[in-house]
Order: C-alpha cells, then structure tokens, then sequence
C-alpha cells in the first residue's frame, strides 16, 4: 500500500543525499556557521543586491546579516512584503497573516517570516495533526474530512480530522485546541479530556503544484501529532470554510483512498503513523514497514525544537 518518496536520508555519509541538496543555497544567519533552510537558486537570486543580505555563490549561502532577532524578523518581513508588492512569487499571494518561529541550535528564535513566505527559505515549520476516531461493536472507524475544493493549497484532498501550524507564540497542544474548535466543531473540554499526545513525524516534501505556486521548494516539517477517541454522538462539522465535509470511514476505505493519493500528502504521513501505533499496519502485511517507519520520522539536518 506504500508508496516511498525517492528523496534521500540526511546522513554524513550519504553521497545521494548532499548531491540532491547541493544545487541549493544554505540560508544562514550571521554569525552563526549553520544552515536553518535550503533556498532554490533562481529564489537566492532575488535576494542579490539587497540590503541585509549577502549571497556568496561560492560557498552557496544566502545570509541575513541583521544582528538581533527583532531586526532579522523586520528585514524578513520588508524583504518579503517587498516581494510579494511586485508579485515575483506565487506562493506569497497566499498571504495568510500568521507569523512562523525559525529556531536556532540553542532553542533561541533566530527570526519569524511570514507563513506563505516560509517554503521559500525552506525553513523548518511546526504544525499539529489529530486523527478522531470511533469504536463501534469492536470495529475502528476514522473521521475524515475533504478539503474545500477552493482552498489555497491541496483544495478537494482528503485530510486528517484536525490539522494546522503552529503559529509565534503558540504551544502545540493550545493550537490543537483552537483548531480542533475551528475546523471541525469539537468542544474544548472534550478535546483537553481526551485527546492523547503520540509523539511527532518529522520528514522533506518538495513543494509540487498541488501545493500552489512554484515548484521545487524544499519543506522540511514536524509535525506534532494527537489521537483523539470520540464518542459515538460526538460528530465533528465544519466550522469554518476550510472544511467540505466529514466522512466516518472503516480502515479499508481510508487505506483505499491512500491507494489513491487522495489524501494531502504530508495527512497520509500522519495517517500511515495512526496505522502503526495502533497495529494495523506490522511487519508482517506491509513489506516496506522499516523503510515507512524510518521515513515517518527523517533526522532533519537543521535547528529544531
């Protein structure tokens, strides 16, 4: 039922995976000798000449050379408001408003950018995924819900019950609780009674054109993920217009959908992890189950949380 994506593990010894990276630029801070993203050429380009920012096409980094973290943020978002002013990317006229944290390796906020601009520097997001269920005379079924087919990215796919990013400022399970409110309806004291933390699923996704504007960009993400076990007359709603609608689908209909690519592709992730965790996809009936399970959770070779 898998279908492995072919980009290749961070690894010191992994020749496949410096080569895929290579024709990229490292985003760095000054003064600090990391990567905290990976940039496209033709993306670093824009950046050439402009205050604050310095390319050295040699050691192929685009660093931003403001001092302190409130300074780096403001020079991000002029650069970015810049840019989207004169309508050179696509993926920031999908300006959203929401305000990401980038993280260096001691835990400390190097900058925060702007939500849409976030894959364009390809920097590290953080976003809360939960997956609702019901049993019923001893079988499981999921709660799925289809995606507005007008909505900014992947519109018409199917999701999992409750996801969104984690905005500055925001814990994850504060933002599960907003989202759970939003998207699907579900009251707050029965999400803070029963929704259960398991752990995270970090991975890479290439921005394809599912996704909305260019093509190519470099998304490392974690998500933070959450199950949530409802009771039987508990039925979550759209609450706001991100959300078509709400199917309760057994096991086979949701693996089948997978089959499909019908799910946004980081919400199978999350659902391939519910299927492990619960038993229901073992090394005995999935033949790629060390390969999915490592891939569920990639080493991402920046600054995380």
């Amino acid at each position: 039922m898998s279908k492995l994506s072919s980009f290749p593990y961070y690894q010191s010894d992994s020749a496949a995976y410096f080569a895929s990276i290579s024709t990229y630029y490292q985003l760095r801070v000054a003064n600090h000798d990391y990567a905290v993203g990976y940039v496209l050429p033709s993306v670093a380009e824009i950046f050439r000449g402009l205050t604050d920012w310095a390319i050295d096409d040699d050691e192929r980094t685009l660093t931003l050379t403001a001092a302190t973290e409130a300074e780096r943020s403001h020079v991000v978002m002029r650069t970015v408001v810049a840019m989207r002013e004169t309508k050179h990317f696509q993926v920031l006229q999908k300006w959203r408003n929401e305000l990401y944290p980038v993280y260096g390796r001691n835990r400390e906020m190097l900058f925060n950018v702007e939500r849409c601009a976030s894959p364009l520097l390809g920097v590290v997001t953080y976003g809360v995924h939960m997956t609702a269920f019901v049993r019923k005379d001893g079988s499981m079924k999921i709660w799925i819900p289809r995606r507005a087919r007008n909505k900014q990215t992947y519109g018409g796919m199917l999701d999992n019950a409750v996801a969104g990013g984690i905005a500055l400022g925001e814990v994850p399970f504060e933002s599960l609780v907003r989202e759970c409110e939003e998207e699907a309806s579900l009251p707050e004291a029965l999400v803070r009674e029963r929704a259960r933390a398991c752990g995270t699923v970090t991975y890479y996704y290439i921005r394809d054109e599912r996704a909305g504007g260019e093509t190519g960009l470099l998304q490392p993400e974690c998500q933070y993920v959450y199950d949530l076990e409802l009771p039987e007359d508990v039925v979550p709603k759209p609450c706001d217009d991100e959300v078509e609608e709400f199917y309760l689908w057994s096991i086979k209909e949701v693996q089948e959908a997978m089959g499909k690519a019908e799910f946004k592709p980081n919400c199978a992730l999350v659902m391939l992890d519910f299927f492990i965790r619960h038993g229901i996809l073992t090394s005995e009936n999935e033949k790629d189950y060390i390969e999915i399970t490592s891939r569920l959770h990639r080493k991402l070779e920046f600054p995380t949380l």
